[in-house]
């Protein structure tokens, strides 16, 4: 039996795309069972419909508070009884009732090397501060912004020449290698979320954790 996937999103949807084609071939051992988007016009939907993949728009615009725009999508989450709960882009902050439902479920990649750079706007703050490497972060939601435990990083060395576009491709090359194997690796069972702390059940293989994630062919994923 495979897990189930509700993958949420925002925008252009690259990491929806990753993560299918990781579940296509047999990467992730589970599927998506459905996509939720809280923008109407996110890019990505059009991406799950030509897969198939069941789509829901809960459109946060409409709401008169976040607390009636996360019951709307508790509601749309536990339609597809998903087993987590997979946030590819999803441009929201979540209340800390909303995470407490949902929490040990709850998975977010962020474009920095957690602790570094929370929030937004971080390959230009990752230049700004003259930071010799960036990347990416999967980790659990807490109600902590950008804080849950960490579950993988990729690093891609940041070069001279680099500017915020070419370091966001970087990132982002990087990012669809890496939720891929995370959640390989959640939907296996091989970590769990243990009150606040990250708990491995088994750790992965030296050939998924001990490569050093750049910008080229080679892959990395290396759990904290």
């Amino acid at each position: 039996m495979t897990d189930r996937l509700v993958v949420l999103i925002s925008g252009r949807g690259s990491n929806l795309q990753a993560i299918q084609d990781a579940c296509a071939r047999g990467q992730i051992p589970g599927r998506i069972v459905g996509v939720i988007s809280n923008r109407p016009e996110a890019a990505g939907l059009e991406i799950a419909r030509r897969a198939g993949l069941p789509t829901q728009v809960v459109d946060h615009r409409l709401f008169s508070s976040r607390e009636d725009f996360e019951i709307a999508l508790s509601e749309a989450i536990a339609k597809w009884s998903g087993d987590w709960i997979v946030l590819a882009g999803f441009m929201r902050a979540f209340t800390p009732s909303f995470v407490d439902r949902h929490r040990g479920r709850l998975v977010n990649i962020h474009p920095s090397l957690l602790p570094a750079f929370t929030g937004l706007h971080t390959h230009r703050r990752a230049l700004q501060a003259g930071v010799c490497w960036h990347g990416a972060t999967v980790h659990f939601v807490t109600a902590e912004l950008d804080g849950g435990p960490i579950i993988a990083q990729a690093a891609v060395p940041v070069a001279p020449e680099d500017d915020e576009a070419t370091l966001a491709g970087k990132v982002l090359a990087a990012e669809h290698r890496l939720y891929p194997q995370a959640l390989a690796w959640l939907c296996r069972g091989q970590l769990v979320l243990d009150g606040e702390s990250l708990r491995w059940r088994e750790f992965p293989p030296m050939r998924e954790r001990c490569l050093l994630a750049t910008h080229s062919e080679d892959s990395a994923c290396a759990p904290r």
